[in-house]
């Protein structure tokens, strides 16, 4: 039942990956760019997550821990880029 349950998740996030790659191709501004990629980092680290559980493999965990770090700092310097100009000051 659990298994079942995983593959229904896993599919449900994957739709939501393929609407958030809509609204980033086609988003009408920049500032919903920058939230479908994010909200795309989100999905993305929960698929690993939800496919080291049917897995049944622990190093999916660590991934989705890097992803998750290096798609914070990501957004953080692209929207330091967009509202300044330049990244480091």
């Amino acid at each position: 039942m659990i298994g079942i349950a995983l593959h229904i998740a896993a599919g449900c996030i994957a739709l939501a990956l393929v609407l958030n790659l809509w609204r980033l191709l086609r988003g009408p501004s920049l500032g919903d760019r920058i939230v479908a990629l994010d909200t795309m980092v989100i999905n993305a680290i929960a698929l690993i997550v939800l496919i080291g559980m049917i897995g049944g493999n622990d190093t999916y965990f660590e991934a989705a821990l890097l992803l998750a770090m290096v798609g914070f700092v990501s957004t953080i310097a692209y929207c330091k880029f967009i509202l300044r100009g330049d990244i480091v000051e």
